[in-house]
């Protein structure tokens, strides 16, 4: 089978022809329809991500496919079973083996794009502002890097929740995606000043931010009292120092938020997410936006169009 894949530690990732997995007893042997790219697949490549396998590994966080084989005296999703996976590595193939309880069954309506495009950046916004901030109706939401993979599920996922919602991002084509998601007001990150617009439109209760630097510390002045944080990553390069007396004079909560994490202490959380989402895809609420869809071999170009910014939504991978 081709896969995207790292041979050895400091290598970069090049498309090869590997032994087709056997799945063992717990897992199952997916046929890969479609992987998404995440801002984590370029931190991987330098060994800088938190959770970066050793090498050699297939890059690749979140895919979609169809179930073809099942290990030994395992129980899980019928061969023929269209799944999405979180497993965090090995979406970037023909085929992977996964532990079954990373499978989640998904409608017959979902797309393997859109599948493939889901996990993380809906859940990722979901766990955020319901789980952790708590946010409620009426309250003021700001985005930044609003256009990005896991911002523009923020905005929409915002407005589903009741919030008015001003997007921060990079230019009018981006502006018009979180337009489109829901936004109620805009900011162009590259000519206006953040931290003034937001204030004119009587501050924020809760901001969104994956992008960290400059950005985080204007929305960081712009906030009301009692305005939660949530720091979801780091795409300026730059990891934010927060003044603690700020967050005393304001009663400030910054609220980190690492998804996959988890994974390893309250799947439950991430369960009871997915099923929400889930639903509200089936019913139409949620519309996956993907701006790039490629074949394995121009994966490294996706990687590209997520390192300068040059894409809206997500990227996606038709292994």
């Amino acid at each position: 089978m081709k896969a995207y894949y790292i041979s050895e530690k400091g290598a970069q990732p090049e498309v090869c022809d590997l032994p087709d997995p056997i799945p063992v007893k717990g897992e199952a042997l997916v046929r890969i329809r479609a992987c998404g790219l995440n801002f984590a697949d370029l931190l991987m490549i330098k060994g800088k991500y938190q959770d970066t396998p050793e090498a050699p590994f297939i890059l690749g966080l979140e895919m979609a496919g169809v179930v073809e084989e099942l290990g030994p005296d395992t129980d899980g999703p019928a061969p023929g079973s269209r799944v999405a996976i979180y497993s965090g590595q090995g979406g970037l193939a023909e085929r992977g083996y996964f532990p079954v309880h990373r499978l989640v069954e998904i409608p017959d309506g979902m797309s393997f794009e859109d599948a493939a495009a889901f996990q993380i950046a809906y859940g990722t916004s979901h766990v955020a502002l319901d789980h952790r901030a708590q946010m409620r109706p009426g309250e003021t939401l700001l985005v930044l890097g609003a256009a990005g993979g896991v911002g523009l599920t923020a905005v929409e996922i915002g407005k589903l929740m009741g919030a008015t919602v001003i997007a921060c991002a990079r230019g009018v084509e981006k502006l018009q995606a979180a337009k489109a998601a829901g936004a109620d007001h805009l900011i162009d990150a590259r000519t206006e000043d953040i931290r003034e617009t937001v204030k004119a439109l009587g501050g924020a209760d809760v901001v969104y931010d994956p992008v960290g630097g400059e950005q985080w510390q204007a929305a960081f002045r712009a906030c009301k009292p009692e305005a939660r944080l949530i720091p979801i990553g780091f795409a300026s390069g730059e990891v934010p120092q927060i003044p603690a007396n700020h967050l005393l004079v304001k009663n400030l909560t910054v609220l980190g938020l690492y998804w996959g994490g988890y994974l390893k202490f309250r799947p439950d959380v991430l369960t009871d997410s997915m099923k929400t989402l889930l639903s509200w895809y089936d019913q139409g609420r949620l519309k996956p936006h993907v701006s790039h869809v490629l074949p394995l071999d121009r994966a490294a170009e996706g990687l590209e169009l997520l390192r300068k910014r040059q894409s809206t939504g997500k990227v996606v991978i038709t292994p």
